[in-house]
């Protein structure tokens, strides 16, 4: 199994190994864990970043194989890999990644927007069925009560 960011600008990595952890390993491993993961991924990236002079303005990409078993997650830092694409060398490829965090923005927003949705959704359909319940309670009430 590999995590892969895609690209992504180099100040917005550690965001980026989180959601795609999460993704990967929501129903193998728990929130804890994969939050614990991340972190340690995200340590270690930050310390070859430095040593590789990437600044918060290059894009990157970044793939690296793990492992989760017995629900812990293990690294293969090893076979990480590290792409640097540098702003100050190539400038289209910094306008592509500000489109691609627009719409990453506004994906996330929908998400949000849909979720808030979703879980209004969910309480009006507990009010429907309690007031089915209550109207059910009442009607057998009503019929108990007409039979004596």
């Amino acid at each position: 199994m590999k995590l892969s960011t895609g690209f992504v600008r180099a100040s917005g990595y550690a965001r980026k190994v989180r959601r795609v952890l999460f993704a990967i390993a929501k129903n193998r491993a728990s929130p804890q864990e994969i939050i614990r993961a991340a972190g340690e991924l995200n340590s270690f990236i930050f310390e070859k970043f430095q040593e590789m002079g990437v600044e918060k303005g290059d894009v990157v990409r970044i793939s690296v194989p793990l492992r989760i078993g017995e629900g812990k997650i293990k690294w293969d830092y090893e076979r990480l890999e590290i792409e640097v694409y540098r702003k100050s060398e190539d400038e289209k490829l910094a306008k592509a990644m500000e489109e691609v965090e627009k719409n990453e923005e506004a994906l996330e927003e929908a998400i949000e927007e849909l979720s808030t949705l979703a879980q209004k959704l969910r309480e009006l359909s507990e009010e429907i069925e309690e007031k089915i319940e209550h109207i059910k309670a009442e009607h057998t009430g009503l019929k108990l009560r007409f039979e004596e």
